[in-house]
């Protein structure tokens, strides 16, 4: 019977776009409705309340850019330090890092002899990418890629933003608050479910937490801007 050989598609290959995906998308939700909802309960104009949200929308999605493309960016100058410490390593001592190597493997349970054989065979192959997979955990899946986070955290944050605003931008001033608000957990809700199937996890807990933080959210806000409305 022949051999048929398939790629498997691990769900971790999906966990850097889907984080920068998920995060921006929440945050969009959130951070607009929030601010909706708050200028709402203590404007007098609905083109208060429009302008406040398109502000919004425009001011977090090159937030998100900037704040995503800067931390990623500083994980990986932080490996491609790891790569150049380690690549002088080899450079200066195979031997040692040949014996480092094995220990991780013999760690894991390979037998020491089989360890250091495959260590050896490992190292001939492609020394820099066996010691950067085993031995500080970088590899193609896992990789930073600055550019990618910004572009997916940006784009995602103006959609997830863009929801709560067309809800307010069709509701009447006094409805304003309560329909956001309601469509806001709704978008929450359907956007835990599919990130949380996107990355194979269950379904209920990511979908009731990104709820229950919006909803908190929301209603710090909107009692802030009762009080701000109140005061002024």
């Amino acid at each position: 019977m022949p051999h048929i050989s398939h790629r498997e598609r691990h769900l971790v290959a999906r966990i850097g776009w889907l984080r920068a995906a998920v995060l921006g998308a929440n945050d969009g939700i959130v951070s607009t409705a929030s601010l909706i909802v708050g200028v709402a309960a203590a404007a007098t104009a609905r083109p208060e309340v429009l302008v406040a949200g398109v502000a919004g929308l425009i001011a977090g999605a090159m937030s998100m850019a900037a704040g995503e493309y800067v931390s990623v960016s500083s994980q990986a100058d932080t490996e491609r330090a790891d790569l150049a410490r380690e690549t002088a390593e080899l450079a200066a001592d195979p031997e040692a890092e040949l014996r480092e190597l094995t220990g991780i493997y013999v760690a894991r349970g390979v037998e020491a002899g089989l360890a250091r054989q495959v260590a050896g065979q490992m190292m001939a192959a492609d020394a820099l990418g066996a010691h950067a997979r085993d031995e500080l955990g970088i590899s193609e899946v896992t990789t930073a890629r600055p550019i990618q986070a910004a572009m997916t955290s940006a784009l995602t944050f103006s959609v997830g933003a863009a929801l709560p605003l067309l809800a307010a931008f069709l509701t009447p001033l006094p409805q304003i608050g309560l329909v956001v608000s309601g469509a806001s957990l709704a978008f929450l809700g359907t956007l835990g479910a599919v990130g949380a199937s996107a990355g194979g996890a269950g379904l209920i807990r990511p979908t009731v937490r990104v709820m229950f933080w919006g909803a908190a959210a929301m209603a710090i806000t909107a009692g802030i801007g009762t009080l701000v409305g109140t005061a002024v």
